[in-house]
């Protein structure tokens, strides 16, 4: 049996996740995701090992765009197989790649006027790595597959998709590949998710696998109680609309906005926050939460139970989405304070820049982070503590307040992620750590060693391993 496995992407940084695995003739990539660090976007435009058409197969582990966004540039370049996912994550997949491709369009057109009145070069391409017509062509090669069911991929080659916990139809995936009457399990974690959290289900754990290719994005820190999520969003709301500023979260349009809507209509509930506009300034995000309205299949009880009683945190008074580039620009012109909720969640692009240029220099205002900030981009230098930064081409003094809540995330943290690998019953032959920043990776990777004894690696970009 042979067996071989390159990182293409997520080795040592948190983004551009792609694995690809190499069995019985057969080459298989696990994720197709988008690098979103500044430093590593020029990975993006590089041509993929062999060409896309040397592949089989592409399986999704989750919708994110870190994890599924190349999928367009990739079929239009000569890939030819199935894509296989999850029924939510091919419906979200599809409303991303839009996203993405218009977003594309749009800066690279601002950026190449603002280089035309600098009389200056850009340093990466000026063309969008896929137009809206690529990103409609690709959605002709998923399958959508459900949870616990084999599907063979490949000449003694089978995949099962699990609930990860991590967003809506995310799943961790295990192979099987038979050859020569022996077999080898693989386990790919995709994005692990968290337990006892709000929608959706808890993380899938595994008893048995030969190898283990894990996340480690947290996995060299804690995140706050859940409990305090309630206390610091209420009292992040109350002050910021006392002082007469808007409460700006930067949010992804995949599971965090429909999270933290689960979070205000809870406290609305509850009288413990004014009622006040929550504005959605997000097309991506409205039609996301469609989808999630569509699979109440994948709900937890609690939610089940919350929107049978006619409390959805997707219908409340106050709540409106932002749809036309005019509407969005008359949300500045608001005299009451408001909760703008706007993409991109790393505010890589997208809406939430302008919301920054008008918010981020008033000390009247706060700028909310719900979530991981990758390093190299605008996010993370704000929640660093920068005392101006470039936005838009320009360079604007940081004085609102800025303040992050981890709680929200949907990704495990170390303890968690020691507890979802804890539930193999004997040692994998390797597991590997990846999907963190080198110090969490490498921290995590420590833990794995001390605890466990097993025998762990964090590869780097490009490597190439014989598993067998």
């Amino acid at each position: 049996m042979k067996l071989a496995l390159t990182f293409l992407g997520a080795a040592q940084n948190v983004t551009g996740s792609r694995y690809l695995l190499e069995a019985n003739g057969s080459r298989i990539l696990i994720d197709c995701g988008l690098y979103q660090e500044r430093t590593l976007l020029q990975r993006n435009w590089e041509p993929f090992p062999g060409g896309p058409g040397s592949l089989d197969t592409i399986l999704l582990t989750h919708a994110h765009m870190d994890h599924c966004g190349i999928v367009p540039r990739v079929t239009k370049s000569g890939f030819r197989g199935k894509i296989h996912s999850t029924a939510a994550t091919r419906e979200i997949a599809a409303i991303g790649f839009l996203d993405y491709a218009h977003i594309q369009i749009e800066d690279l057109e601002f950026k190449r006027r603002r280089h035309a009145r600098e009389n200056r070069k850009s340093p990466r391409p000026t063309i969008p790595l896929y137009t809206n017509e690529d990103a409609v062509n690709s959605m002709r090669f998923f399958n959508t597959v459900n949870y616990g069911r084999p599907l063979e991929i490949g000449d003694g080659i089978e995949v099962t998709f699990y609930d990860a916990g991590h967003i809506l139809g995310s799943a961790s995936l295990r192979l099987v590949v038979r050859a020569n009457g022996d077999a080898r399990s693989l386990i790919f974690s995709g994005d692990i998710g968290r337990w006892n959290r709000p929608i959706i289900n808890d993380p899938t754990v595994f008893h048995d696998a030969d190898y283990v290719v894990m996340e480690s994005t947290y996995g060299d820190r804690l995140h706050e109680d859940p409990v305090d999520i309630d206390t610091m969003l209420e009292d992040t709301v109350r002050s910021t609309r006392q002082n007469g500023g808007n409460i700006v979260m930067p949010s992804f349009a995949i599971g965090r906005t429909q999270e933290v809507l689960y979070y205000l209509n809870s406290s609305l509930l509850k009288g413990r926050v004014p009622h006040l506009p929550v504005l959605i300034d997000s097309p991506m995000a409205r039609e996301v939460t469609e989808v999630f309205k569509r699979h109440r299949e994948l709900y937890d009880r609690e939610m089940t139970e919350l929107v049978r009683q006619g409390h959805s945190p997707f219908s409340f008074p106050g709540l409106r989405t932002i749809g036309s580039v005019e509407e969005s620009k008359a949300v500045n012109d608001l005299r009451e304070s408001a909760v703008i909720i706007a993409g991109s969640g790393m505010c890589t692009g997208g809406r939430i820049k302008h919301h920054l240029v008008y918010n981020i220099a008033r000390p009247e205002s706060t700028i909310l982070f719900v979530g991981y900030q990758a390093v190299g981009t605008l996010g993370r230098e704000i929640v660093d503590g920068a005392k101006e930064v470039r936005i838009l081409g320009q360079i604007y003094p940081v004085k609102a307040k800025v303040m992050q809540i981890h709680g929200f995330s949907a990704h495990a943290d170390r303890d968690e992620l020691l507890r979802w690998v804890s539930s193999l019953e004997r040692p994998p032959r390797h597991v590997f750590v990846t999907h963190g920043e080198p110090e969490a990776s490498q921290k995590f990777a420590e833990l794995l060693g001390t605890t466990k004894a097993w025998s762990v690696t964090v590869p780097h970009y490009g490597d190439r391993v014989e598993l067998d």
